[in-house]
């Protein structure tokens, strides 16, 4: 087999609903309106760093205090309610001060245009190469409110940004695995969520030699899957991240299952 048809054959058996618990993506399926799940993604992904069961467990606490209706509480709630209802929250160096201004600041975004969606595609292009323009000015502008702090990153700064573009790969993309509801962005222009798993896949690939996991390094991944899947680089990443996220697989399996030669 080519390379594409064993990232395929790994596609078929591993991009599965049953496979993405422990993720935070789970809880985005319980959001079948796109002003809810936008919401909670964008939290979700914002969480994602440290052990999972933390990870899990902390972006729980959160989505239960912004209910069943994310979009509701945001818009709903003022300042002086947030601050109270994260009071005690904390994860790591991530304070409740931190979390209810990242909250603010999505319900500032929300007051100004509509939807998180709304205002990444204010600086957005069908005709950009990739979704970097948007995904500046989309965290620009969470990142107004000070106190945000590392729940979200700087892409202009030359941070991979994982995070946020796993976020918008759940958003944008839609199959068995990612719900999807951004349906004016193409799959084509998303970015490599970068993180370690997929920054050693990359080295193995071959699609890049760089030894910083940062935007450059995950644009030349991408660059490395477009030749593959023009239309859908960010096809394989669940996939191929199972490997060495679940405890029965790990990046030897993964090696033995996508060698060849360039």
């Amino acid at each position: 087999m080519n390379i594409k048809e064993k990232l395929e054959s790994i596609y078929h058996e591993y991009n599965k609903k049953k496979l993405v618990n422990p993720e935070p993506l789970l809880s985005l399926y319980d959001y079948p309106d796109i002003k809810d799940r936008e919401i909670a993604g964008f939290i979700s992904a914002s969480l994602a760093f440290g052990m999972v069961s933390q990870i899990m467990r902390k972006t729980f606490i959160v989505l239960s205090i912004l209910g069943k209706s994310p979009y509701e509480y945001i818009v709903q709630r003022n300042e002086d309610e947030v601050i109270h209802d994260f009071r005690g929250f904390q994860y790591r160096f991530v304070s409740g001060k931190n979390m209810a201004n990242l909250v603010l600041s999505i319900k500032d975004v929300i007051a100004e245009y509509g939807s998180l969606e709304n205002c990444f595609l204010t600086a957005w292009s069908k005709t950009d190469d990739t979704i970097l323009p948007g995904l500046i000015f989309l965290n620009k502008q969470v990142l107004r409110r000070e106190h945000v702090g590392y729940l979200v990153a700087d892409p202009a700064k030359n941070s991979a940004c994982k995070r946020s573009n796993l976020f918008l790969r759940w958003m944008v993309r839609k199959d068995a695995v990612d719900p999807g509801g951004w349906d004016k962005i193409s799959r084509s222009q998303l970015i490599v969520p970068l993180d370690v798993h997929m920054f050693k896949t990359g080295k193995m690939l071959n699609f890049t030699k760089r030894k910083s996991p940062d935007m450059k390094t995950a644009m030349e991944i991408t660059q490395g899957f477009k030749k593959i899947v023009q239309d859908d680089p960010v096809k394989y990443d669940f996939a191929l991240t199972r490997f060495g996220i679940r405890k029965e697989l790990n990046l030897e399996n993964l090696k033995e299952r996508v060698s060849y030669e360039r």
